[in-house]
């Protein structure tokens, strides 16, 4: 039986390659970036995805009155990050956030969202107009916090 080993190179490097990302962190949080809001939710996919009916008003941006306080919420989403800019990572991370506050909110007969800050790793920083994405080589990250009511119209 004779063996032909012309293929073991690039069998060798398929091996090493596949160990060295299989077991790279597939964590976010390598870098901290603040980003705009507005940039995350001026895209197709937010004018497809958020239908309106919930309002989100961050940090301690003005708001009205609040009729009925529905609790709190918590949400922490992630987006692939590999072979994409942070800006991307993020802004898509960030709009799964949204996507996943508006659930909650008509969920709970709510029609806004009040008091939203970053709250990634449980460390609360509140923004007007920005949050904070922490993005990795695979993936980005984006956690938020916020207080679900019934607004007064």
């Amino acid at each position: 039986m004779r063996r032909d080993f012309r293929y073991f190179p690039f069998l060798a490097m398929a091996i090493l390659g596949f160990a060295v990302v299989s077991t790279a962190p597939a964590q976010a949080g390598d870098r901290k970036v603040v980003l705009a809001v507005k940039d995350a939710r001026a895209s197709a996919a937010a004018d497809e995805k958020l239908d309106g009916s919930v309002a989100f008003y961050f940090g301690n941006s003005a708001h009205p009155p609040i009729k009925q306080s529905l609790g709190e919420a918590v949400t922490n989403k992630k987006s692939n990050a590999f072979a994409k800019s942070i800006a991307t990572s993020c802004n898509r991370a960030m709009l799964s956030a949204l996507i996943a506050f508006q659930q909650k909110a008509q969920s709970l007969g709510g029609d806004a969202v009040v008091n939203i800050h970053s709250y990634y790793k449980k460390n609360d920083v509140s923004y007007d107009d920005q949050f904070e994405c922490y993005a990795g080589f695979l993936m980005s990250a984006v956690t938020l916090k916020g207080d679900v009511v019934k607004l007064a119209h």
